[in-house]
């Protein structure tokens, strides 16, 4: 390859530098010698040699680049050819697949003919019975059968004889669990939020418990929890004693919900007696220690005159040896005191003997007496109070939401119903006392008038 000789510019300027210098050696003093100079031309030369190959070298690897660069760039075209012919081919076959399937979905429509209303109702089957098993309790035992109802009845396509020999074991299914006892392993969430697995018992779609603890089922998540507020006792013995026979017992009350769920829900959230007693508040409160005041002490009367009662039985079995321990031996004990006296002084002995025993004997009927009487006033008091709280919360928010306005009600309710629970055991209590009381003070007059009698018969024999 020829070309011409380039000499760079910083050889240039070596050469010029170099000529200046040897310009100021020739000017100064001529000792420098012929050879020194012939070696530093051969020295330039050889180094203007060098620099020239070096270019070359460059300018040679460019052009091999450049046709490097010019050969990818050849490909690249041939392959965006290629590439735009695949395309228009495969543009090609597609608007003819296209056109072939359009021309066969009509065909199938035009032969399907009526077996397109027979799948509809299919479909339409499908959704509906969908719709029931998941609110039904039944989903919780077996959940995937939703799914393939709710794909059968959103598909576009034909069913197969396999789907729909399933949607009828389905529906099948379902008949035979709406009228079964089952226990089954599945998860259920406890108050709290937290998770288990545990043995279900499911009666049907009515009802499911664990235990003695009943389940409600959310059909938004399909989950089984635990009620928060569980029904009254003697429904949970029930859940227990069917769910410990496991379901093989020939006869057992069950706990069945026709609601599937509410009424079980709402037997729970009915209010307990604590419940009913906090609403009744302070007057609530002091009502119900009336009625234990009450009750206390008719109970220690009911004790101290039993115990009298008693005690005035074994003592008119020994009227000779009187025993202070009971009305009936004081009142003797009066007697042998004063049986030498006249008729009347022992009259008047004996009586006050009876009137000292009198207040022992009829110690606190009074207070229940008074207690049964303030008992229904205090219950009054609380409706009137649960009335004025009832009101307000009308003046305040109207009577659109009863819910606030039923803390008065019950409160007013509440207290009524203490004051009369109250006073009428009270009353009953008092009238019993009281004629336990009375019997044994007519049995000490009696016993005193018995004495008298006798005393007056022996002086009258005495005289005579």
């Amino acid at each position: 390859m020829t070309s011409t000789l380039n000499i760079p510019r910083t050889v240039s300027t070596f050469i010029a530098s170099l000529l200046v210098v040897l310009g100021l050696l020739a000017a100064g003093p001529v000792h420098a010698q012929e050879g020194s100079l012939q070696q530093l031309l051969n020295e330039l030369s050889e180094a203007r040699e060098q620099k020239q190959q070096q270019a070359e070298e460059r300018v040679n690897r460019f052009i091999e680049k450049v046709n490097e660069r010019e050969a990818m760039l050849n490909q690249a075209l041939e392959a965006r050819n290629e590439a735009r012919e695949r395309r228009e081919r495969l543009q090609e076959t597609f608007d003819e697949n296209e056109a072939a399937l359009t021309e066969k979905s009509e065909e199938l429509e035009n032969r399907k003919g009526d077996f397109g209303e027979v799948f509809g109702v299919i479909r339409e089957v499908a959704g509906d019975t969908r719709s029931i098993m998941r609110e039904s309790l039944t989903a919780s035992q077996n959940p995937e059968r939703a799914e393939f109802l709710g794909t059968l009845s959103n598909t576009k396509e034909l069913p197969s004889t396999g789907e729909i020999d399933r949607l009828w074991r389905t529906l099948l299914e379902e008949m035979v669990a709406t009228g079964e006892l089952a226990r089954y392993e599945t998860e259920i969430v406890q108050p709290d939020g937290t998770r288990e697995e545990a043995e279900v018992m499911r009666i049907g779609p009515f009802s499911a418990f664990v235990g003695s603890e009943f389940l409600n089922f959310t059909s938004s998540t399909q989950e089984l929890s635990v009620l928060p507020r569980q029904p009254p006792g003697h429904w949970q013995f029930m859940a227990a004693n069917l769910y410990e026979s496991g379901g093989d017992a020939k006869m057992l009350a069950a706990p069945v919900d026709p609601s599937r769920g509410s009424i079980l829900s709402r037997l729970g959230e009915k209010p307990t007696l604590t419940e009913r007693v906090q609403q009744g508040g302070l007057v609530g409160y002091v009502v119900i220690a009336i009625g234990l005041i009450g009750l206390l002490i008719s109970l220690e009367r009911f004790i101290t005159l039993g115990l009298a009662e008693r005690r005035m039985s074994a003592q008119r079995k020994d009227l000779d040896n009187p025993n202070t321990d009971n009305p009936l031996g004081e009142v003797l004990k009066a007697y042998h005191e004063n049986q030498d006296t006249d008729t009347e002084t022992l009259q008047l002995k004996l009586d006050e003997a009876i009137q000292r025993r009198l207040p022992r004997l009829e110690r606190g009927l009074a207070t229940v007496k008074i207690l049964s009487a303030i008992a229904p006033m205090l219950g009054l008091l609380g409706t009137v109070v649960g009335m004025i709280a009832t009101f307000q919360a009308i003046t305040l928010f109207g009577t659109g939401d009863p819910k606030l306005m039923a803390g008065g009600i019950s409160q007013a309710l509440v207290t009524t119903s203490l004051g009369l629970i109250t006073a009428v055991p009270l009353i009953l209590l008092h009238s019993m006392l009281n004629g336990r009381s009375r019997r044994l003070i007519q049995t000490l007059e009696y016993q005193a008038s018995g004495i008298v009698a006798n005393h007056a018969e022996e002086q009258n024999q005495a005289h005579a």
